[in-house]
């Protein structure tokens, strides 16, 4: 796989938020930036400060691998479910997961 140029985090990290229940604005509060800021950072418009990364990163229990892993020499490219809120769901929703995990991963290699 050829690695991207431009590194952009905005829709891994909007996966991570969205699944541990957090929206722009209460990720805003806790790391004390604006909605703004964060909405930016998603959509890949601005780049988050080292400061904010690590912010991140303490509150979601993630890694700074978890956010870069696509760009990564010798990382895995997928996250870890068990830390962006995946071990929270009820289990038929983590059934679901599954099912769709291998229905994509079979369509993958047909």
């Amino acid at each position: 796989m050829k690695k991207e140029n431009i590194i952009k985090i905005g829709k891994n990290l909007k996966q991570i938020r969205k699944s541990n229940g957090y929206t722009q604005e209460r990720l805003a509060e806790v790391i004390e930036c604006s909605p703004r800021y964060i909405s930016d950072i998603e959509q890949d418009r601005s780049k988050p400060s080292y400061e904010v990364l690590i912010k991140i990163c303490n509150i979601f229990n993630i890694s700074l691998d978890d956010l870069f892993a696509k760009y990564l020499d010798g990382r895995k490219s997928e996250i870890d479910f068990s830390f962006i809120g995946f071990d929270k769901l009820n289990n038929n929703d983590k059934m679901t997961i599954a099912y769709l995990i291998e229905y994509f991963n079979r369509e993958n290699l047909a």
